[in-house]
């Protein structure tokens, strides 16, 4: 049995989180782990906290996953579905409910992890609910999006036309929201935690998006009792060297996603500047590697762009990861 330390985020406004293309009309439903860490960056330097030179906060997190909670006791956390789990194939109807799955509960993610073959769950379809497997019942739409019209102008003195544009808006029922697992010294996260809240995280938070109320929690989960021969990442993950990614891509189970990772600088008077980019895996992504417990794998990168001024500061990127051993 493992306990993970987490940090529950509950919502109070909605939320609008940018996808790699800036598109507002949609917003993704979780936040990446490198976002997250490099807001609590952020929010560490207006603090007047000192950022060691190599962006190392001394602490590692997951991605934001959703937790589901109708009252104020009961939480339902959920994992990503490991890419290379091996679901049962069913009859038709059945098998296009098992590929929309994308979250896990513990109880599932403790079986898949352990290698469980989960075509003996009696109760294996009647769990599915939407993209959430849960062997509780839920609502699932506890996370729900809303496209709005938002205006436009074109400068200052309103003499110009407006522009409509839309923005999509997440917003989560009763007390559910997104948490996150940390591992490490917790010190400067507990900082910068509560600015953060009050500042917001996301797009549009200077009409009221992305506010939330700050609270922590364990999770006990079930991992391999002897370890196991691969890992999944909890995080985005930046591998350290050509042959640690060598050495963890050498068999066929191993299943990853790639996404870019960069965006826009939002210092003053910066916001014009893109950040340099780089490529990493996803959560949930499934490597060969011997794990035995929760550990850490991955590095922080600068992606600081070529500028002629001396001023503009270090832009970390966090690619370092939380894995758990999965057998397959």
């Amino acid at each position: 049995m493992a306990e993970l330390k987490v940090y529950k985020l509950h919502f109070n406004s909605c939320l609008h989180i940018s996808n790699s293309r800036s598109d507002y009309s949609i917003s993704q439903k979780t936040i990446a782990s490198d976002t997250m860490y490099a807001a609590i960056t952020s929010c560490l330097a207006k603090l007047g906290e000192q950022i060691p030179d190599n962006g190392d906060l001394g602490f590692t997190i997951s991605s934001l996953f959703p937790y589901y909670q109708k009252s104020k006791e009961d939480t339902i956390y959920f994992f990503p579905k490991p890419m290379a789990a091996k679901l049962p194939a069913l009859d038709v109807k059945n098998n296009k409910k098992i590929k929309k799955i994308r979250y896990v509960d513990a109880g599932y993610f403790s079986l898949v992890s352990a290698g469980t073959d989960l075509e003996t769950s009696p109760n294996l379809v009647k769990d599915i609910q939407s993209e959430y497997l849960c062997s509780d019942t839920i609502d699932k739409d506890f996370i729900s999006t809303q496209v709005v019209q938002r205006i436009r102008l074109q400068d200052r003195t309103m003499h110009s036309d407006a522009e409509p544009y839309y923005v999509d808006r997440v917003s989560f029922k009763d007390y559910s929201g997104l948490y996150f697992i940390v591992e490490g010294d917790t010190t400067l996260l507990d900082k910068a935690m509560p600015l953060l809240a009050e500042e917001g995280i996301g797009t549009d938070r200077n009409v009221g998006n992305g506010y939330f109320e700050c609270k922590t929690d364990k999770i006990t989960i079930s991992l391999p009792n002897e370890g196991a021969d691969y890992c999944v990442c909890l995080s985005v993950y930046f591998p350290e060297s050509e042959q640690q990614l060598k050495d963890m891509m050498t068999d066929e189970n191993i299943a990853y996603d790639i996404q870019r990772r960069g965006g826009w600088i939002t210092t003053y008077p910066y916001q014009r500047l893109r950040k340099n980019f780089i490529y990493g895996f996803s959560e949930g992504s499934v490597f060969k590697r011997k794990t035995n417990g929760i550990e850490t794998i991955g590095r922080i990168v600068d992606l600081r762009p070529q500028w002629n001024e001396e001023q503009l500061h270090h832009i970390w990127r966090c690619g370092r990861s939380l894995i758990l051993p999965i057998n397959i």
